[in-house]
């Protein structure tokens, strides 16, 4: 069933900055319930209840099993588990449905990162960056890439300055209030030597709004290793 010939507004929110299914309010009732599921378990997933994500996501599937934002959040799912492989499969069917999905290329690209398909990743990152999508996904994009050129296992692909000055910008686009896209910042700094900055960012990253605990406690670890002198590395 081609489910999006239903679907005639897409509200993205600033929480796509998080990876979150854009929200489908029109269609059938069956899709809206479907959708509503997916978005359940969006939020079950950033909370760290995955068993519960599963329940949902696999519930908005049985609906209809080519629902892209089903497939997407299932991706999310996988990445999570560190079933890297069936969330490239999941984004591939997610973007053959919608090709317009920028969030799922950039959770593609980040799996291929932990396949060791760096090539490849920052190949798709750099692609992404150059379609100038819409503030809040540039923004994902450019602190993704960043992300990647700041931890690396491979200093071949590793890019310190480089890395500050996409984190940078993807910090300016959402005026600073995004505890991810600082904390990269912080990696990034860390990757160029400058522990200071990097300690400075990080405990930055801390004190933003409604920061949910368990990015709290990533951010914290990273903090204690910036303390250290020492660099994050996947």
């Amino acid at each position: 069933m081609r489910a999006l010939a239903f679907f005639t507004a897409i509200i993205m929110s600033l929480t796509a900055v998080h990876a979150n299914v854009p929200i489908i309010v029109t269609g059938p009732a069956h899709l809206r319930t479907a959708v509503r599921l997916c978005g359940k378990a969006s939020d079950q997933l950033r909370n760290g209840d995955i068993a519960g994500a599963k329940q949902n996501v696999d519930a908005a599937l049985r609906i209809d099993p080519k629902l892209w934002p089903a497939l997407f959040v299932r991706a999310q799912i996988y990445r999570s588990e560190g079933k890297y492989e069936l969330a490239i499969q999941d984004c591939n069917e997610a973007l053959r449905q919608y090709p317009g999905c920028v969030e799922a290329s950039l959770l593609r690209a980040s799996a291929k990162v932990h396949l060791g398909k760096y090539a490849d990743a920052l190949k798709e990152f750099n692609y992404l960056i150059s379609l100038h999508p819409r503030p809040v996904t540039l923004a994902r994009a450019l602190s993704d890439r960043a992300w990647f050129q700041a931890t690396c296992p491979d200093p071949a692909f590793r890019n310190g300055k480089q890395a500050v000055k996409d984190a940078k910008a993807a910090c300016s686009i959402m005026q600073w209030k995004d505890e991810d896209m600082i904390d990269t910042l912080a990696a990034a700094y860390a990757e160029t030597g400058d522990f200071a900055s990097a300690t400075r960012y990080a405990a930055q990253a801390l004190t933003t709004k409604d920061i949910p605990p368990l990015d709290a406690k990533r951010i914290q670890h990273h903090l204690t290793l910036f303390q250290q002198n020492r660099p994050i590395r996947l």
